[in-house]
């Protein structure tokens, strides 16, 4: 069961967001690199799971800067 994510709801020190290839969004502190199938957060960031949306198969294409 997927949950709602509520991009309100973002901590003020996520600068991206992106979801993964399981559905799940996640927000990073600093440009998240690419993994398999996945992003993950840079050395010298931070990263949070914002929560499970729907499944996207154009996943790669969800990663936005929002500030």
């Amino acid at each position: 069961m997927c949950q709602k994510v509520d991009f309100t709801e973002i901590p003020d020190w996520v600068c991206w967001i992106a979801q993964d290839a399981s559905g799940i969004w996640w927000g990073y502190q600093v440009e998240p690199n690419l993994s398999h199938l996945s992003w993950y957060e840079n050395e010298v960031g931070d990263s949070v799971n914002l929560g499970l949306g729907i499944k996207d198969v154009n996943w790669l294409l969800t990663l936005k800067r929002i500030k």
